[in-house]
């Protein structure tokens, strides 16, 4: 931990998403392991929230970004019974992590900017960020820090439920990595499409972005699965890094950005 980090307060980090909230102990630059709960069942997320809060100094705060409203009230009754505190939300309580240049920044996901935040202060030049989670987002930050916005997606289990839902006799699949070039059965059709689909749109995206900007930027990705989207960028041509916990991260951004105004 670098003399910086020291000085800065600690930060219980949470990230509220569709399908899972994620909480982590935020210091400067240093990030504990994430603990991560499913929406579906937080009955025991008060006591992850005590596990984490008992690991940092005095000072402390809880902050949020927040995408689900429900899940939203259950973190907050839950910060509220297991540690004492209020939970501040970005949007409502603090400030957007980063600048925009979109009309409407409040209607942007406090998810996406929060990546972006954290991306832009750990490299400090034009990139990408690319999250591959319950949904894909791929959004752009000029070489100012400005975030510019982006693309969403369905994300990959999204997309083969769809394909399950919504006709007839496609099958629900499991998504892997295909291995194979054509896909030999619907299985392995689906699993192409979804997967080889999302590695496409990611390269598109980012061509666009870069013939915009006039430069290529260093592209992050980050989320569930952001691996299998990209198996090794020591060998990949278009990505430059994974950094789990994006948004963590730039939930603290956001209340360091409040804390120091």
């Amino acid at each position: 931990m670098t003399d910086e980090d020291q000085k800065m307060p600690s930060v219980l980090a949470c990230d509220i998403g569709n399908t899972s909230v994620r909480i982590a102990c935020v210091s400067g630059s240093e990030s504990s392991a994430p603990a991560s709960f499913d929406n579906r069942d937080l009955s025991a997320l008060g006591d992850g929230l005590a596990a984490v809060w008992d690991q940092m100094g005095p000072g402390g705060k809880v902050a949020a970004s927040s995408v689900n409203p429900e899940a939203l009230k259950s973190l907050e009754a839950a910060a509220g019974k297991a540690i004492g505190q209020d939970v501040l939300v970005i949007g409502r309580d603090l400030p957007l992590p980063i600048e925009t240049s979109v009309p409407h920044p409040a209607g942007i996901g406090t998810d996406r900017l929060c990546a972006a935040a954290a991306a832009y202060d750990r490299l400090g030049v034009a990139c990408v960020v690319a999250d591959f989670g319950s949904a894909i987002t791929i959004d752009c930050v000029n070489s100012d820090g400005v975030f510019q916005g982006g693309a969403i997606l369905p994300g990959l289990r999204m997309g083969a439920r769809a394909l399950a839902s919504q006709t007839a006799q496609l099958p629900e699949v499991q998504i892997a990595e295909p291995h194979w070039v054509y896909g030999q059965d619907t299985a392995q059709a689906i699993i192409g499409g979804l997967v080889r689909g999302a590695r496409g749109a990611l390269r598109e995206l980012v061509e666009t972005y870069a013939t915009e900007m006039g430069s290529w930027p260093v592209v992050i990705l980050t989320g569930g699965d952001a691996r299998l989207i990209c198996k090794d960028v020591n060998e990949s041509e278009l990505a430059q890094a994974i950094v789990d916990n994006l948004v963590l991260r730039g939930v603290a951004i956001a209340y360091y950005k409040f804390m120091l105004k």
